[in-house]
């Protein structure tokens, strides 16, 4: 895992750009804490900071290979799990690390664009083929890794984060109301990066950029295939998938661990790591995340009804793991110093609040222990996990699902956004064109019945947006500390295989992800079995808000500051007020907006085009 970035200008010499392109290459030290390195020509300039993983001594980027026509140069991020069947094929190649990065690149110089069909991995890289003087840029199928770039009048600026690509003058810190409509949105539109004139490298997509232009191709997309194995063939297939797929991603030359929440999917996961680990004499580290005095006084919600901890510490039993709890308090959660972090490692302002801030510092902790971490990310996405999967409502709305939820349980931020600005957006439409957009590209099975037609498209719009949102939080929360967390539930061998499944076979228990508590219920406690789906945890301690309320008062003194441009002054005000018991999930949230737009706006001061 590392942090990329680059330059190609084809009507300057970057020779003389050292300094930027260093620049650009230092705001990834993050992401790649373990060494850094640069290679810079007339026409191109890479950038890399490592964070090492496989091949500690053998594995320093930018890495090149001579040919009779010039270098070929590569900037990796990432891991491909089937490296070490890829470099057997390659036998006519000579190399000279034990690296994964080393067998992407020589897979480049033996099929050309076509290698990127035969990897396996969470990845992003570039490379600069001299041969042809074009940078290739290359995506994961699912966007595990993300990857940014911004076209300028003779070329690219690239990098996994935007922070790199903002590091360089040309490119300008503008966000305009189709930016500011993504970041309220909530529907991560392909390819968007809210930042005007950047986008994103698409999952599963090659961009080319030469002297002509920018060339984009994708390598690959979420099909509709007709699936043909029954129950018991589908289960066993799932498991099959699972165990070498954790087989996979527990390759590392470094100290790893599992994420366990005790929910069936970290715990599935993290059950079947044990197993192959304890088969070598190794056990399993894993970490979970709680707050003080949660487990104890907590109380049941619509979105959760059972606190973690106690199916945490029966799955950590049943499979012998080395376990530790991470507690958490309010007044790290509501640390506006560890928002802050969040924000800079995010580039813009979400609004999860204490969920992203307890998730970086959960990372953080681990990072004193492991450098690799395996995460149950995505299996509700894959499986059918989320409530709203099974909401009526949610299941006959034209317009994405999650929405549906959400609007129930927080209301919308039209209440605090300025009149002008709510007015300017017109989310509603944006909304509806990016579902209609969407849901255009999902082909439907012959003979497929029309409730089996809806949810096959919720399926799709879960794995092509929704799942985007979690994977980036994940991603720059964890590469913020340096620790790589690897999501096997994103192999893209077992989302085909899921996807297709029929939604009867999905839910043939008449519950939530029938198809993984079947293929996984052997190696579980009881408990973890009949667990209903909780979503990722959220304090409920009172005094975290009043926290955001106090945070919050500051920018009232400050009538001249910024957010005003977007924030409404009287909810503001009003919100700061409420007593304790009266704070709703609404105004909690709308405060956790303020004060991420807040410090978004101090640290990047973008200028904003609200007309």
């Amino acid at each position: 895992m590392c942090g990329i970035t680059g330059w190609v200008s084809f009507r300057r010499d970057l020779r003389a750009e050292q300094v930027t392109v260093d620049a650009m290459t230092e705001t990834m030290a993050c992401r790649g804490p373990d060494d850094r390195g640069t290679w810079v020509a007339e026409h191109a300039a890479l950038g890399h900071r490592r964070l090492a993983i496989i091949d500690l001594p053998g594995g320093r980027q930018p890495m090149s290979v001579e040919t009779p026509d010039g270098p070929v140069v590569l900037v990796y991020s990432g891991e491909t799990y089937n490296f070490t069947e890829l470099r057997k094929e390659l036998g006519g190649h000579r190399f000279t690390t034990d690296s994964d990065t080393e067998v992407v690149l020589h897979a480049y110089l033996e099929w050309g664009d076509a290698f990127a069909e035969r990897l396996n991995g969470m990845y992003a890289f570039a490379i600069w083929d001299s041969r042809e003087d074009r940078l290739v840029m290359v995506r994961d199928r699912m966007g595990i890794k993300p990857f940014y770039y911004y076209e300028t009048a003779d070329g690219v600026l690239f990098g996994s984060e935007p922070k790199a690509i903002l590091a360089n003058p040309v490119a300008e810190r503008t966000v305009t109301l189709d930016g500011i409509r993504e970041l309220f949105a909530f529907v991560k539109t392909p390819g968007h990066a809210v930042w005007e004139g950047m986008r994103e490298v698409e999952p599963g997509t090659i961009v080319t950029v030469g002297s002509n232009g920018l060339r984009t191709t994708p390598y690959w997309t979420l099909e509709t295939r007709e699936h043909t194995d029954d129950r018991d063939t589908s289960i066993a297939h799932v498991r099959d998938l699972l165990e070498d797929i954790v087989r996979r991603q527990l390759v590392s030359d470094v100290p790893r661990c599992t994420l366990l929440s005790g929910g069936l999917d970290s715990s599935a996961m993290t059950a079947i790591a044990a197993r192959q680990l304890a088969e070598k004499g190794e056990s399993v580290r894993s970490f979970a995340v709680d707050f003080v005095g949660q487990t104890e006084n907590f109380v049941p919600d619509d979105l959760r009804g059972t606190p973690d901890t106690p199916f945490v510490h029966d799955v950590a039993e049943r499979s012998r793991t080395q376990h530790q709890d991470i507690v958490l308090d309010s007044d790290e959660l509501a640390d506006p110093e560890v928002r802050s972090r969040v924000i800079r490692a995010r580039d813009i302002p979400i609004g999860l609040g204490d969920m992203d801030a307890s998730l970086y510092l959960l990372f953080k902790a681990i990072r004193e222990h492991s450098t690799v971490a395996l995460s149950g990310e995505s299996a509700d996405e894959v499986f059918g996990g989320y409530q709203q999967f099974f909401d009526p409502e949610a299941q006959r709305a034209t317009t994405f699902p999650w929405l549906v939820r959400f609007a129930r349980h927080f209301a919308d931020d039209d209440d605090i956004l300025t009149p002008g600005l709510s007015e300017s957006l017109h989310l509603p439409d944006y909304v509806q064109s990016a579902y209609d957009r969407s849901v255009a590209a999902v082909r439907r099975l012959d003979g497929e019945s029309d409730f089996e037609w809806r949810m096959r498209k919720i399926c799709y719009l879960h794995l092509t947006h929704f799942v985007r949102i979690l994977l980036d939080r994940k991603d720059r929360a964890s590469m913020a500390v340096g620790l790589e967390v690897r999501v096997p539930f994103c192999d893209h061998r077992l989302v085909e295989y899921v996807y297709n499944a029929p939604w009867s076979l999905k839910t043939y228990d008449g519950r939530e992800k029938s198809l993984l508590r079947g293929a996984t219920k052997d190696v579980l406690p009881q408990s973890v079995v009949e667990r209903v789906k909780s979503p990722y945890p959220s304090t409920q301690d009172p005094r975290y808000a009043v926290k955001l309320q106090s945070n919050a008062r500051a920018y009232l003194s400050d009538p001249g500051h910024p957010v005003f441009d977007l924030v409404n002054r009287d909810w503001l005000a009003r919100a700061v007020t409420v007593d304790t018991p009266q704070i709703t999930q609404a105004s909690r949230r709308g405060l956790e907006r303020t004060l991420d737009l807040a410090l978004w706006l101090d640290m990047y001061k973008p200028a904003l085009k609200l007309s």
